[in-house]
């Protein structure tokens, strides 16, 4: 126990001490929008410790918990020494005190931490990177290089947020009722003191990719907005940040005392988020020969070409304002497009979707072959199995 307190302490250390001499966090081409993206709590404390108090539970939470609710650590924002633990197996997963290390290293992806010199967790906020980023557990599960834009599928939000004690009975089960890799921006908005109460019930849907934007227009699955309009939207109402933002279609106005902080970075977010690439394929993650059979049927007999169009694979653009589809022409479910501006549904774009399964807004298809179905059966397409097969092959390759 001496030796692997000893073990801790020095890797606290050292890792406090190459942080003090690189200053800020080191940003590959200094884009502003990146740090927005990664480390820009938009003041959203006032949610996750004000209200919420957060910061209590976390203080006795362990990497284990931490990692097991689907949090992911940023293996760039760790010494070479704590890597090399890790991988051996030294670091003491079951510690409270080392996540509180790891939250003064600022390499808990997504979560700002302020820890006191004593070890007290002061305040805890979250940046757009917690949802929307993830890691490539090049250490160790969980722990691995960030991966901007790719949705967090294992992150439990309701779950996080249940922890908090300041939750009703009936808001614990309903956040609880979402699952990892979703969360309901339908639900409640907060508007820096309180909360508000959008809908009833609970829908939630998967957390989305922020990748592959650029020409989409419209990145919602019901085309509220373009992509600054959602980021003002959770910003301000879903993460807590202290802004400002008003929709009257909603309707819904908030409105907190100055200083903005949301609105003038959205720019810069909007920026960096545009450069987020759809990631390729894996080599060998599909079979080529099956692919261009399918590519065929995507643009003829499959017509899928019809809505998934161009460059993007959507048709959202398509036209002076957003192109959208009744939730019954494309065989989804009503009831979350009832609860959004309007009332229907975006083309979802293709680009790098082999990556994020299930697939449609709520989950409900669980791979490429169910959304094939889907489809062949909704449009009576009349696809042979084959076929099917060829069409997932193409879709995987996208």
């Amino acid at each position: 126990m001496r030796r692997l307190l000893a073990i801790t302490a020095t890797v606290f250390v050292v890792a406090f001490v190459s942080s003090a001499a690189s200053g800020s966090a080191s940003l590959p081409g200094g884009f502003e929008g990146q740090e927005i993206f990664r480390y820009d709590t938009f003041g959203d404390e006032q949610l996750w410790t004000d209200t919420l108090e957060l910061h209590k539970a976390v203080q006795g939470a362990s990497p284990r918990v931490a990692l097991g609710l689907g949090l992911k650590v940023d293996a760039q924002a760790l010494p070479r020494s704590t890597i090399k633990a890790l991988q051996a197996g030294l670091v003491n997963l079951d510690s409270p005190a080392v996540t509180l290390q790891l939250l003064s290293l600022n390499a808990v992806v997504g979560v700002i931490g302020r820890v006191s010199p004593s070890g007290t967790l002061e305040s805890i906020g979250v940046t757009c990177a917690l949802c929307h980023s993830t890691v490539d557990d090049s250490v160790v599960a969980g722990v691995g290089r960030r991966l901007d834009g790719w949705p967090n599928r294992d992150l439990d939000v309701g779950a996080i947020v249940a922890l908090s004690t300041k939750l009703s009975d009936g808001q614990r089960a309903a956040v609880t009722s979402w699952g990892p890799g979703r969360y309901d921006p339908r639900l409640k908005a907060f508007d820096g003191d309180s909360f508000i109460t959008l809908n009833p019930t609970t829908l939630p849907v998967l957390i989305p990719p922020a990748y592959g934007l650029r020409g989409v227009g419209f990145e919602t699955y019901t085309g509220d907005g373009p992509i600054s309009y959602w980021n003002n939207y959770v910003g301000v109402s879903q993460m807590g940040g202290h802004g400002n933002f008003d929709d009257p279609r909603l309707p819904l106005t908030i409105v907190q005392p100055p200083p903005d902080r949301v609105t003038p970075r959205l720019q810069s977010l909007l920026a960096y988020q545009l450069m987020l690439r759809a990631p390729n394929p894996p080599p060998g993650s599909f079979d080529r020969a099956a692919a261009r059979r399918g590519e065929k049927l995507f643009y003829d007999d499959a017509r899928c070409s019809e809505c998934h169009t161009g460059a993007t694979f959507t048709d959202v653009l398509r036209g002076g304002s957003p192109l959208l589809h009744d939730p019954l022409e494309v065989g989804q479910d009503p009831a979350y497009a009832e609860r959004s501006v309007m009332k229907k549904y975006r083309t979802t774009p293709l680009r790098g979707a082999w990556q994020h399964p299930p697939y449609f807004h709520d989950g409900s298809a669980v791979d490429f072959l169910a959304v094939v179905n889907h489809y062949n059966g909704l449009l009576g397409l009349g696809l042979s199995e084959a076929q099917k097969l060829d069409l997932v092959e193409f879709l995987k390759s996208l």
